[in-house]
């Protein structure tokens, strides 16, 4: 991957149509989109249906919440990173009390003919700087050991421990709660 093609933009309005194109495209998560932790625009928890999930995450960008962001490549959607306040997340994935400059990032999606090539590190990277300019304090992770058979989304162990994130506890057999201060 050349970098210096890529390009990470947060989901607006203005760009929520290249959001749909990732997400609807082969092998998007069109099924999720995203909605699984998160609580709709009103609060109440996300729908189970994945037209219904498109609506709503529809909704939390159309009402300026933030919900992550979009990585390009030579101006194409390839990428998506969740990133937003954990307090934008119905369902918590730790048990950590909520703190409003604590940021969760649940989700990566890289279209498979854009993985393998360092994009993992360059969203998470993104993440971070995303979240800092937005006044996050720190981010929590939820990423799993290489191996795991699922919540592979979630990114792994290794790249989180390489970009400086600590494991302060699990959640289920799978799931490990990693935490980076983003204070000097």
């Amino acid at each position: 991957m050349n970098r210096a093609n890529w390009q990470f933009r947060a989901v607006t309005p203005e760009n929520w149509r290249d959001m749909t194109a990732l997400f609807e495209g082969r092998g998007g998560p069109r099924q999720c989109w995203c909605m699984v932790w998160r609580s709709d625009v009103d609060g109440a928890p996300a729908p189970k249906a994945a037209p219904a999930r498109r609506e709503a995450m529809e909704r939390l960008v159309s009402a300026a919440k933030p919900i992550g962001i979009l990585g390009y490549n030579q101006g194409t959607p390839v990428a998506w990173c969740s990133i937003a306040p954990r307090a934008l997340f119905g369902k918590s994935l730790s048990t950590t009390p909520r703190d409003p400059g604590l940021w969760s990032l649940t989700c990566f999606f890289i279209r498979a003919d854009h993985r393998g090539q360092s994009g993992l590190a360059a969203l998470l990277s993104a993440a971070e700087s995303h979240a800092a300019q937005q006044g996050a304090t720190a981010i929590e992770a939820y990423p799993v050991a290489p191996d795991s058979p699922s919540y592979r989304f979630s990114g792994f162990l290794p790249s989180f421990a390489s970009a400086g994130y600590v494991e302060i506890g699990t959640v289920g057999t799978r799931r490990h709660i990693l935490r980076k201060s983003l204070r000097p």
